[in-house]
């Protein structure tokens, strides 16, 4: 599937006006990174896509169109953010604990395991019965069938997928739940006035201004979506727990645009200040196993009563249906459970499994989320109501799947930080200096930035500014 063919796809699927598509223009072809997967198309359509939207809710407050475009290698750098990431001109950002990785079972099959959140490595370390080390789990896991240790972790809470081929996933019930879905599915869930677009005390010449977001995820695909609505002028305030673990690198990556609070929903104090956030929020993002914000009172239909009018965006991993609609999952997971670490190892006649040359799924999940949310908001401003947006990183590699496979893909050249170099750009921060890949949809009325420098968690009051 050529990137003009998957923009269309994304844009029909969600009923937006065709006329805006002549808007876009795309520049590239694949293979722009070493893989057999058309991750560039996938990149720029909904890199393209999420600034399509943007141009067209600026449409809605200023009765301007404007032009986007998308060059594919830029959208390949977005979608390597965390990776050229630097903080003082220091080395490459460390993002995964050492056990994580691919190991060999008893029965001759592959399991990956992914440990980089210290209570994962200690659960993994108990069921396994070994020392923290790659020698120690690897000899432990040798003891073990594959498919035994995937149930077994999977039941335990923790985060592991077995090496499958694209058949072996799809003859699995979870697999045969996500056929049935679209990408994507942004639905109205109740009634609520008319809201045009209105402005901010600050920024009005900007796609969201006076767009208020919470953005409860933690990662990347969740907080991509934050960022990209960031990056289009919204007021996006990042709520995190103060118990919850993250990864370093990627709150910096990922926090650019936005202002950071905690807020611990584990005690009333805590879930009334997130409902006064709601009351007041336009967009509602979450990145948390479907129904686990429900139990806190912050469900879909729950936040629409409190809010009505708010656009409630939810982000998981294997789907939101589905016998796997409560396994913890990962982008690295999803590719090792659904095929494409096979598909890959496969095409390079190499003895282990092998990922994408970046966390796709991940990203291009983001971006759709952030493409439904605007989508809702547009909706809301022409007919009212509340709406529900779903994606899940499931979702995405199914799609990506069907766009069928690069021959020699994995030739490609490997792309350094030396070949982006015109795709980044330095912020002072807290952190010190942080060098970063800057938005890769061009608009030319109104150009996408990051108006603020990453901040660290609960830099913040818990308040809207």
């Amino acid at each position: 599937m050529t990137p003009e063919l998957a923009l269309k796809h994304i844009w029909t699927l969600a009923g937006c006006d065709p006329v805006a598509l002549h808007a876009v223009s795309l520049a590239g072809t694949d293979p722009g990174l070493p893989s057999v997967y058309r991750v560039g198309s996938l990149a720029s359509a909904t890199i393209a896509v999420t600034g399509l939207a943007a141009a067209e809710y600026w449409r809605l407050r200023s009765g301007h169109r404007q032009q986007v475009s998308v060059q594919m290698r830029r959208a390949l750098a977005a979608f390597r953010s965390e990776r050229y990431l630097r903080i003082d001109d220091g080395p490459p950002p460390t993002l995964r604990d050492p056990v994580t990785g691919f190991y060999e079972t008893g029965d001759g099959r592959w399991i990956q395991l992914h440990t980089n959140f210290a209570h994962h490595l200690k659960g993994v370390l108990e069921v396994l019965g070994c020392d923290n080390g790659r020698e120690s789990v690897a000899a432990a896991i040798r003891g073990w069938e594959g498919a035994t240790l995937d149930r077994t972790l999977a039941d335990a809470g923790l985060c592991a997928a077995l090496i499958r081929t694209p058949d072996e996933w799809a003859a699995l019930e979870q697999a045969k739940a996500i056929a049935r879905l679209p990408l994507f599915e942004i639905e109205r869930i109740g009634d609520a006035p008319v809201e045009p677009p209105r402005s901010g005390d600050t920024d009005a010449d900007r796609p969201l201004a006076g767009v208020r977001v919470l953005d409860l995820s933690r990662i990347i695909a969740g907080p991509v979506a934050g960022r990209a609505l960031a990056h289009h002028g919204a007021d996006v305030l990042s709520v995190n727990g103060p118990h919850l673990p993250n990864i370093a690198p990627l709150v910096i990556d990922n926090g650019r645009g936005k202002r950071s609070a905690l807020v611990d929903l584990r005690d009333a104090a805590g879930r009334d200040t997130l409902r006064g956030l709601a009351r007041d929020a336009d967009v509602f993002l979450q990145a948390y196993r479907p129904g686990a914000l429900a139990a806190r009172g912050f469900g879909p239909d729950e936040l629409a009563r409190l809010r009505p009018g708010i656009v409630h965006v939810s982000v998981c991993a294997y789907g939101h249906t589905g016998p796997w609609a409560q396994r913890r999952g990962f982008d690295s997971l999803v590719q090792s459970a659904s095929g494409i670490a096979w598909t890959e190892r496969a095409a390079a006649g190499s003895v282990e499994p092998r990922h994408l040359p970046c966390q796709a799924l991940d990203h291009a999940t983001g971006y759709l989320a952030a493409f439904g949310a605007m989508v809702a908001l547009a909706r809301r401003a022409r007919e009212g109501g509340s709406w529900h947006v779903k994606v899940s990183l499931a979702q995405t590699g199914r799609w990506l799947q069907s766009f069928g496979l690069l021959d020699d893909g994995q030739r490609a050249p490997e792309v350094s930080l030396e070949d982006v170099r015109d795709c980044v750009a330095s912020v002072q921060s807290e952190f010190g200096r942080v060098l970063g890949v800057q938005p890769a949809e061009q608009l030319d009325e109104t150009p996408a930035f990051y108006a603020l420098p990453p901040a660290r968690l609960g830099a913040y009051e818990a308040r809207w500014t």
